[in-house]
């Protein structure tokens, strides 16, 4: 009997040894206070997603940065924000976790964007330039005083001719660009009642003057695409002319 109750006490006691470590633990495991920041701004960060990667406990930081959390001394704590840095902090003593995040350097983002036309026309012309093309093809008078050779290479070279023929272009493109903008394709559909084959043609017959059109309001537009269809439904009425035969050309 003496044999036995000295094992059952021998039992007890190392039964109650080995849940010492578990109980130190749930003693040790503790509600931790913290609170965020922004290490940039020092303003303090709401939606803060706070981890023990030890437990697996999870907290969210409030409108005011702060925090509970359960830990325990020589736990780790993960911080995690959209638009931040990640921080992990190592609990040592229960007192109040400060975590600083610092906002993650996003690159800027970047735009490619094509030549516009008129970068094109100003590196063609600069380009007539650097050939000693100095006015466009248009020298003043007072060039022919100070550069003779200048001024007379300027009229009447092959090169000016050119430079010439693409400033005259360039203005007539650029023009009709402007016009186009008040004078569209859907504005002229619109109150033509054309069909799409023929409201390109009837805006190419009809074309509004330059630099007039820039100073209407729609309704002067309106107004002028109305007269131009009166003229455009006549023409179609009247009989094609018959192209002349040459005795030639008669079989």
């Amino acid at each position: 009997m003496k044999g036995l109750t000295k094992y059952i006490k021998t039992f007890l006691i190392i039964a109650a040894t080995a849940l010492l470590p578990t109980t130190a633990f749930t003693q040790m495991l503790q509600q931790i206070n913290g609170i965020t920041f922004n290490q940039k701004t020092s303003g303090r960060l709401a939606m803060v997603t706070v981890s023990n990667l030890k437990h697996q406990a999870i907290a969210t930081s409030n409108d005011l940065g702060m925090f509970t959390i359960k830990a325990a001394p020589g736990d780790t704590l993960l911080f995690i924000k959209p638009g931040f840095t990640e921080r992990k902090i190592l609990v040592t003593v229960s007192i109040d976790v400060v975590a600083y995040l610092l906002p993650a350097q996003l690159l800027q983002e970047v735009i490619v964007r094509g030549k516009t036309k008129q970068q094109e026309q100003k590196e063609v012309l600069d380009a007539y330039r650097s050939k000693g093309i100095y006015y466009n093809g248009k020298p003043p008078a007072l060039s022919f005083l100070s550069s003779p050779v200048t001024g007379l290479y300027e009229l009447f070279g092959k090169e000016p001719g050119r430079a010439r023929h693409f400033a005259a272009q360039m203005k007539r493109e650029n023009q009709q660009t402007e016009i186009n903008k008040r004078y569209t394709f859907e504005l002229v559909k619109r109150v033509t009642q054309l069909p799409d084959e023929e409201v390109q043609q009837f805006r190419l017959t009809y074309n509004p003057p330059y630099p007039e059109v820039l100073k209407w309001n729609d309704y002067e537009v309106i107004q002028f695409i109305n007269r131009s269809l009166i003229g455009y439904n006549r023409a179609k009425t009247l009989p094609r002319l018959t192209p002349l035969v040459t005795k030639e050309q008669t079989p």
